[in-house]
Parts: structure tokens; C-alpha cells; sequence
């Protein structure tokens, strides 16, 4: 799970530039996107993604790669331009929760 506060007022400009230049990068390397949100009550200014991966192995080869592709890389500095701070965190589910995604193929 990725949470990105964004610049006050700069919500809507972040997610039509990655709607337009960041999602398609993501999607050929991180495959399974579990969700994409804005906050409506809470923190404001957020936006929180989540990735589903095999495990941390995974998670790291695939972001690896991406971080090597030049349009991502070229897509980054005008999206960090627009965000006040970032956190990651690695979700693991419990014993007794399987994910939807787990044994479907990639879109």
C-alpha cells in the first residue's frame, strides 16, 4: 500500500497526469493493482494505491525494473513536484484471507 499526500489544490492534477502518463507504466510492470483511492474524510490531499505482489521478492524485481524504464523515470519528476511526502507499507494478508487476484493471471 503506497499513500501519497499531494500538494494542497494539486489532488486532481496528480491523477490526471498519472491517469495519462504514470498508470499504463505501472500496469506493464506491476500487473496486479488491487485499488486506487482519494480521501474524502480523514487526511486530506491523499491518494493511496495498492499493489498485489507474490511476496517482497516480487514486489522488488518488478519495481526494480520499472525504476529502469526511461518513461518512468522521465513521468517522475513532474509527479514529485506535486506531492508533500509518501509512504509505503507491505500488507501481508492473514491465514485465513485468500485475495481475489491470487491464481488469476495478470490483466
Amino acid at each position: 500500500m503506497r499513500s501519497y499526500t499531494t500538494v494542497p489544490g494539486k489532488s486532481g492534477e496528480y491523477l490526471a497526469n498519472y491517469e495519462a502518463r504514470g498508470k499504463a507504466i505501472q500496469m506493464k510492470y506491476l500487473g496486479k493493482m488491487v485499488g486506487y483511492y482519494v480521501t474524502e474524510i480523514g487526511p486530506l490531499n491523499q491518494i493511496i494505491h495498492m499493489w498485489a505482489y507474490e511476496d517482497f521478492a516480487d514486489r522488488a524485481t518488478r519495481r526494480a525494473a520499472m525504476q529502469a524504464d526511461p518513461a518512468w523515470q522521465a513521468f517522475l519528476p513532474d509527479a514529485r513536484a506535486m506531492l508533500a511526502s509518501q509512504e509505503s507499507r507491505f500488507l501481508n494478508p492473514a491465514p485465513f484471507f485468500q485475495p481475489r487476484w491470487q491464481g488469476q493471471a495478470e490483466p
